[in-house]
């Protein structure tokens, strides 16, 4: 297991799929101006990919949908044309279901987890605190696991974690909701649809609050593939937007709890695209 120099954390040799949510599953763009860089199924061969085995293990996990068979089903349907043998499905609906130890022997085995969309909180509640989770985490830091959320199962990756707040109410001061999520990145908050849904500014938000951490703010059909914890690069048809927060000047901060439109200066906005690359900022020194 590596470290760090002037880090006493481990490096992770497992790998991170941040996918901004609607990932192409063999459909054509539906947009002309979207077919330049597109490619079918991108994202989704790339994570099989990224798993380097002839016979990988996958177990899709669908606990964050309300129509858990039907994603399930999806999946399957396509991880199975891309030639995985192997494919598992876990699925909960209370906390107490989750502490089957079948479950941990099932994490043992697998060369991939994938988190599928729904509600982020969801999956937070569920899995937090968990030994399903604590050992999802050791696998991650210690094996080459391939771990991808799409959507909501994209957003819980990260801490902070945004679960509510859209529309109209992202600009005014103190609307958008934010929780501890289950922490494969750290200082790092991920927002989805991004572009599509136009959530530049409760990200804003997110950062003037919380100035220490970036937010990553991933398009559709879009991902960032983070290797060794910090070095992501991009893949698929669209665009990430990455906020920094960390010279921020004049805010109106204090008046937040007054609900007004948020004024926020000197963020600094990057657009990275296919095969670019982005390594995450470390100003928060690991410490126990």
């Amino acid at each position: 297991m590596t470290k760090n120099k002037g880090n006493s954390c481990p490096v992770p040799q497992g790998i991170l799929m941040i996918i901004g949510g609607k990932e192409n599953k063999g459909q054509e763009p539906e947009e002309k101006a979207d077919s330049k860089d597109f490619e079918r199924m991108e994202i989704l061969k790339a994570f099989i990919g990224l798993m380097k085995k002839n016979k990988p293990v996958l177990e899709v996990i669908t606990s964050a949908s309300g129509e858990g068979t039907e994603a399930f089903r999806e999946y399957r349907k396509l991880f199975e044309e891309l030639g995985v043998p192997q494919i598992g499905h876990i699925h909960h609906g209370s906390r107490k279901e989750v502490g089957d130890p079948e479950l941990v022997e099932r994490i043992e085995k697998a060369d991939g987890i994938f988190f599928t969309g729904g509600d982020q909180l969801l999956l937070t509640g569920l899995y937090g605190g968990s030994e399903f989770l604590s050992r999802l985490k050791q696998r991650y830091i210690s094996h080459p696991i391939v771990i991808g959320g799409t959507s909501a199962g994209a957003m819980a990756l990260s801490t902070p974690m945004i679960y509510a707040g859209t529309g109209a109410d992202e600009k005014l001061g103190g609307e958008i909701h934010i929780t501890t999520g289950l922490e494969f990145v750290k200082d790092v908050c991920i927002d989805t649809h991004f572009v599509n849904r136009g959530r530049f500014v409760r990200m804003a938000q997110v950062i003037v609050t919380n100035p220490t951490c970036i937010g990553l703010g991933i398009e559709e059909d879009t991902a960032l593939v983070v290797r060794h914890g910090l070095e992501g690069e991009v893949i698929g048809s669209g665009i990430i937007i990455v906020i920094e927060g960390f010279h921020i000047g004049d805010s109106n901060l204090a008046d937040f709890a007054a609900h007004k439109p948020v004024s926020i200066h000197n963020l600094k906005v990057h657009l990275i695209v296919k095969g670019e690359k982005y390594k995450i900022p470390q100003l928060n020194p690991p410490h126990i």
